[in-house]
Parts: C-alpha cells; structure tokens; sequence
C-alpha cells in the first residue's frame, strides 16, 4: 500500500516538472525543446526511483505473503502434532504391554517414600487396595456393596472381592499405560489370582521391586515413629523429631512432649508401631509375602533393592530396576 502511494506521487512529480519547465518556455520551439530536457531530466532521477519503490512494494507483498503462509503451515503443524502425540498414546495403550508393577518390603523399609517418586517418574498411579476398598464402598458400586456388607457383619473381605475392586479400579483412565500395586498381593493364592485376572485383561505383572531392609534396623525405625492423626504427618524420635519433643533420664522421649509442629496438637503412635506388634508383623511378610518373590523371579521381573542406606542411594537403585533388564 506505501509502496503504490509513494509511485502515484513520484509520478505526479514528474508531470508537474514537465508542466512547469514548458510554462517557463517563451515560444513554440523553446517550449517542444524545454519539454524534450524536462521529460529527459525526470526519467534520469525519477525512472531509477521509481523502479526501486516498484521492487520495494513487490518485495513488502512477498514477505507478507510468505508470513502468511508460514503462519498458517505453523497453525497447522501444532495442530498435526497434537494429532499424532494422541495417535501415538493411544497405540501404546492398546498394544504396548502396561507397566504393572508390584512394590514390597516389610514395615519401615520406604514404600510410603519411593512409591510417589515412582509414580511421579512414570506417570501412573499408586494404588492401595485399602483406598480402592474405601472408594469402592462410597461408590456403592457392586463389589463395593459386597465389601460393606461382609465388613459390616465383622468378616475379612475375600480374595475374590478384592480382585473385583482392582479389576474395576485399572479399567479407569489412568490406568491405561499401567498402575503400582502396593499392599497387593499379600500371599502366594493372591499373586497367582491377580495374575490370573491380569492374563484376562491382556497383561501381567511386568516389574516387582523388594525393599530390603535388616529386621533390626526395622525396628528402630518403626518404634520411633509417631505421627499427627488428623494430617497424617509423620515424626521419628531419631530421624525427624518435633521441635517438641524432650528426653528423661534414660534418654526416651518424654510421650507428653511430642506435638505437631504445625498445630502443637498431640502426638500418637500407631497399635502396631511397637516392638511387639513388628515382630508379628514381619513373620507374616516373612512368611507369606516373600515366596511371592520366588513365584516372580523366574519371569525375570524381580528387582531388590538395598533401602538401609540414604534415601538417594536408595532412590538411585530404584531408577536402575525400573530401566528394562534392571535387577
């Protein structure tokens, strides 16, 4: 648009400089002759002008036109791209095999710590068959009526109903590329019921990480934990006391002095969080968890894990058992 105004006033110029030169004339002759140099004069220092001003405007039209299009092939290649990421995500929903993995270890060996990094690193969701229970019964969903019934009457939920609310749980969204297990199965007759339900659904069990830790250092760990009921925040009298807390003679915590730094409400320790309970607790995952472990180590999904070290030493041997081939 600059470029045609600037040409409609170049030539104005030029036939306004040959009109002025010619009135300039006196006769006839002078005047053809004066006209002659005028139209000579104008086309040496207007013509080169206006050729560039013509080059100028076709180049101005070219660009916008190019950034029109190159816009426009922008639009369009976000546009594909979204297009073919949802293409790719859902061809490897459906024929990849989904990451399911198991994650065990006994008390206090740090499933509550590394199983959020996990899901976090992989994008799938941790699931713990005491939320999906719960979430099942809210729903009223069939086997969460079945669940509520026989809790009700004072029973222990089968097998069978917990496989239900699993089998119901992954079929979810967010399950699609694949779910952590983690307080499931407990025994052999679960692993090979899940296994069984999973073969159904087209999958199994492609990973299974054992946090190891010593029965001793176990006990440590759990008797000196105590937590905050309502938020659920934890505390250990030797790895993360309260800013409360105080010691007798005998260097034990005094239990009135433990409160949440938060509220300042009181402290509590767990039934089972005791020297007692763990040992009762860790015959049964020695006894009926652990030969799970050799029902999946010959598929070669099995990965241990040394989780009596740092927690980023620990979280390093995670990352090496996730990766394809890790132990």
């Amino acid at each position: 648009m600059i470029s045609n105004t600037l040409l409609r006033t170049a030539s104005r110029r030029i036939f306004s400089t040959g009109t002025s030169h010619t009135k300039r004339a006196a006769s006839s002759s002078t005047r053809v002759a004066a006209f002659k140099q005028s139209e000579q004069e104008s086309r040496q220092f207007y013509l080169p002008l206006t050729m560039a001003l013509c080059s100028w405007g076709l180049m101005q039209q070219t660009l916008s036109s190019e950034e029109e299009t190159i816009d426009k092939s922008t639009a369009q290649c976000l546009f594909n791209s979204d297009k073919k990421a949802k293409e790719v995500e859902d061809k490897f929903a459906a024929y990849w095999p989904r990451n399911i993995m198991i994650l065990f270890g006994p008390p206090g060996a740090g499933k509550g710590t590394h199983g959020p990094k996990i899901e976090d690193l992989l994008g799938i969701p941790q699931l713990s068959t005491g939320d999906m229970l719960r979430a099942a019964v809210a729903a009223k969903s069939e086997v969460g009526l079945k669940a509520a019934a026989v809790m009700k009457a004072g029973g222990l939920v089968s097998d069978e109903i917990v496989i239900g609310i699993i089998r119901d749980r992954i079929r979810e969204p967010d399950c699609k590329f694949g779910f952590i297990l983690d307080g499931f199965p407990r025994t052999l007759v679960q692993a090979q019921t899940l296994d069984k339900m999973l073969c159904e659904e087209g999958a199994c069990v492609t990973k299974v990480i054992e946090l190891e830790v010593p029965d001793s250092v176990l006990e440590e760990r759990i008797c000196g934990r105590w937590i905050h009921k309502k938020s659920g925040r934890s505390y250990h009298v030797k790895f993360a006391p309260p800013k409360s807390m105080k010691k007798d003679a005998e260097g034990n915590p005094i239990p009135e002095s433990m409160k949440d730094d938060e509220t300042g409400e009181p402290l509590m320790q767990r039934a089972d969080d005791t020297a007692s309970a763990l040992q009762k607790r860790l015959k049964g995952y020695h006894g009926e968890t652990v030969p799970i472990l050799s029902h999946y180590s010959p598929k070669g999904v099995v990965g241990k894990v040394n989780a009596n070290q740092g927690m980023d030493g620990v979280w390093g041997e995670v990352l090496e058992s996730l990766k394809r081939g890790g132990n």
